[in-house]
């Protein structure tokens, strides 16, 4: 499989959101939980969960290579977690965990939407115990044990190590802690670490289950993105990576020189970019996108993106999905023992993993032909096991931000979790 529309290409459209204010959302209203970020030691904690009458505990861990993250949890819903669940507060739903691993934006998203709208807030007030991580290079994740993010070392590392270090480390804590069963929730990429950290999950022997929100996958079909945008931004950040140029901040010089060339493109309509490719979300409220623009464009690394475009073309000439390649047979030799990045093979994951895959018909990130892509390798996933969703009417950012979410796919995916306790 390969990219049918890289993550990148949301943040292009996001950025370049926040500079022309195209159109945005539709007219839905609600108030938002988020104060203020505007001092250096604010928090989720401080801005965001206290004064909304929940408690909040900070944490930090630090991954097999070097990078010390942020976790913040929420133990229970206001007044103890019963609220909306009954006698339910009690039952093993009780101490189940919820975690969250964001890139490119960090688990903020998960708070923008009103109380009664926002993921975590609700699964907290439904008697779960809310873990939420911060991604590294991100603004709550941007220490490491001996680097600073002005070392080029810093971000020698891409979804790969996303995959093999923060999941591991990140999820393990949580059990540790807890020593209770864990669920994960991801969205778009967030989600793929999961999945591609199937070995991690085949050989930790953790309690685990597993629901994706808008699982972004690989496809080859290249009709959906501007081929000349994909040639473009290939040959930018590869450029960018060969200079030395190691931090991709979307709000920073080297993002904004990158989208100026993009918007100087002929027929590039930079006034509607994020309807262009994200879908035409059907659910936002103006004031969760506002914030979304103003707090959540987060720095990653070049090889990300560089990696995000080897991926697109492996897949297109070979259908499959490969990790880092590091542009010579000799360093692919020292980095994995064999002179090409090694494949990921989804259907490796666990036929016995819980899984519940939603998607947007109206998602042009990931597709209907993009999900039927993983299904395909799932096919030999226990029936159980698996569930998916179509969300006709959903667009990529409607799982995170819709106001109809709760309704939607969250109350779905608490009973999915409830079968699987």
């Amino acid at each position: 499989m390969g990219f049918r529309c890289f993550n990148w290409l949301l943040v292009i459209a996001l950025v370049l959101s926040m500079g022309f204010q195209g159109e945005l959302a539709g007219a839905h209203g609600g108030r938002q939980p988020l104060q203020s970020l505007g001092a250096a030691d604010d928090g989720v904690c401080t801005a965001v969960v206290s004064p909304q009458g929940y408690e909040c505990r900070e944490y930090e861990v630090k991954t097999q290579d070097g990078f010390i993250l942020t976790m913040h949890r929420i133990p229970q819903g206001r007044g103890g977690g019963s609220a909306g669940r009954g006698s339910l507060c009690c039952s093993n739903m009780e101490s189940s965990r919820y975690v969250s691993i964001s890139n490119l934006h960090d688990g903020l998203t998960w708070l923008l939407n009103p109380l009664q709208q926002s993921l975590a807030f609700v699964l907290a007030d439904n008697g779960f115990d809310v873990w939420i991580t911060h991604g590294r290079g991100t603004r709550w994740s941007r220490r490491h044990e001996s680097l600073n993010t002005s070392d080029t070392a810093y971000w020698a590392w891409s979804w790969d190590e996303l995959a093999n270090y923060d999941l591991p480390a990140t999820v393990g804590f949580v059990f540790q802690q807890t020593g209770q069963k864990l669920h994960y929730v991801g969205h778009s990429m967030l989600y793929q670490h999961s999945l591609r950290a199937s070995w991690w999950i085949r050989s930790s022997q953790l309690p685990f289950d597993s629901g994706g929100l808008s699982d972004l996958h690989d496809n080859y079909d290249r009709k959906s993105c501007s081929q000349r945008i994909r040639r473009r931004s290939k040959n930018e950040f590869t450029m960018l990576g060969a200079l030395g140029v190691a931090e991709f901040d979307p709000k920073g010089a080297v993002g904004t020189n990158f989208l100026e060339s993009v918007c100087a493109m002929p027929g590039v309509n930079c006034y509607d970019l994020m309807a262009s490719f994200t879908g035409p979300n059907c659910c936002l409220n103006d004031s969760t996108v506002d914030m979304y623009l103003k707090y959540e464009l987060q720095p990653t690394s070049v090889r990300t993106l560089v990696h995000f475009s080897q991926s697109q073309s492996v897949a297109f000439r070979r259908g499959v999905i490969t990790k880092y390649d590091h542009g010579s047979s000799a360093a692919n030799m020292a980095a994995y023992g064999q002179s090409s990045p090694p494949e990921y093979h989804m259907s490796n994951i666990p036929h016995h993993l819980p899984l519940l895959l939603s998607y947007g018909g109206g998602d042009m990130l990931s597709d209907v032909k993009d999900v039927q892509l993983l299904l395909n390798d799932l096919s030999n996933h226990d029936a159980d096991k698996l569930v998916a969703q179509l969300v006709k009417e959903y667009a990529h950012l409607d799982f995170v931000m819709g106001v109809n979410a709760k309704q939607v796919v969250y109350d779905g995916l608490i009973a999915f979790f409830d079968k699987h306790s």
